[in-house]
């Protein structure tokens, strides 16, 4: 991965009734780069089961986005704010729980995590490799009631499947930083900021 392109980017802002931040952890091993995923708990309200980044709302005591980020990953991974080197920013993605989410990304080190709160059931760290071979990608297009028929994605590894708003936070991650682009279906549009 190069990450040079998401240091250069110009992230674009958008808001909603409640904010969030995720941390993108880019864990450099051996066999290449990876990357630093939750699965939520699922007896969660919103999104119970699914595939995140480590994450969560802001709080009046958070200086910023930033340092909720780095505060949700020391909740839920035992991850230190020491411990990540901030390397830049995604889009700012809107989801239909009404958050605005900011994500930003890192580095993180090589090491084991453990779920450190009750929202995380699941700690899976997986290859950039994996994630971006055609064999572990699929695509489908959705009616949305405000923007139509939007594509999503869906990528399998290791026994997971990141979709949702996270794996349209992968999408652009993986576009900016490797070789991989997101296969086009003329059928439907790019997935809509607003969904989910």
């Amino acid at each position: 991965m190069d990450l040079g392109p998401v240091a250069e980017h110009d992230p674009a802002v958008v808001t909603a009734p409640r904010e969030a931040a995720v941390l993108v952890g880019i864990v450099e091993k051996p066999s290449g780069s990876h990357l630093l995923f939750t699965r939520r708990a699922d007896h969660l309200d919103d999104h119970p089961g699914q595939m995140s980044f480590p994450g969560g709302g802001y709080e009046p005591t958070d200086l910023d986005l930033e340092e909720t980020a780095l505060r949700e990953a020391r909740e839920e991974v035992g991850l230190a704010p020491s411990e990540a080197t901030i390397v830049g920013r995604l889009d700012d993605i809107r989801t239909v729980s009404e958050y605005a989410i900011r994500p930003f990304v890192g580095y993180v080190p090589d090491r084991s995590y453990e779920p450190n709160d009750g929202e995380v059931a699941e700690i899976a760290v997986l290859s950039v490799a994996a994630l971006t071979d055609p064999e572990n990608y699929e695509t489908e297009c959705r009616d949305h009631p405000d923007h139509g028929s939007v594509q999503l994605h869906y990528f399998h590894v290791d026994g997971y499947t990141v979709w949702g708003a996270t794996a349209r936070l992968l999408t652009q991650l993986l576009e900016l930083t490797t070789e991989w682009n997101v296969p086009q279906r003329l059928d439907c549009r790019p997935e809509a900021n607003p969904s989910a």
